[in-house]
């Protein structure tokens, strides 16, 4: 696990930890879609606008290495692959939400200051 590994070395805060898991452009829109139920990667690059296959590919790894995410391999052909949320993963779901609920909050203040 290269965050966990990354934190006992650094001696990193656990606020910093976290941010660090989900930082990236499209991460937070990868749970989002996985959090409606298991989503092969070329469902998520329908359902999220712009992402290259790539960059998924890549966040999909980071997440799976960070625990957030399992990776199912189905051994058929052509071959098959779907990721689902961990219960750590699941656990991120619900910090979205409070994090969404702080966004429109933050929203509201912004539009009464202009």
């Amino acid at each position: 696990m290269k965050l966990k590994q990354q934190a006992i070395e650094e001696k990193i805060c656990p606020l910093e930890f976290a941010v660090n898991a989900i930082s990236g452009k499209w991460k937070i829109p990868i749970v989002w879609r996985i959090n409606e139920g298991e989503k092969r990667p070329s469902e998520m690059l329908r359902g999220i606008a712009k992402v290259d296959r790539r960059v998924l590919n890549q966040h999909l790894k980071e997440m799976e290495q960070d625990g957030i995410l399992t990776k199912k391999i189905f051994n058929e052909l052509p071959p098959r692959v779907e990721y689902s949320l961990t219960p750590l993963g699941q656990s991120l779901v619900d910090v979205l939400w409070n994090l969404n609920d702080w966004g429109k909050v933050l929203l509201d203040t912004k539009k009464s200051q202009t």
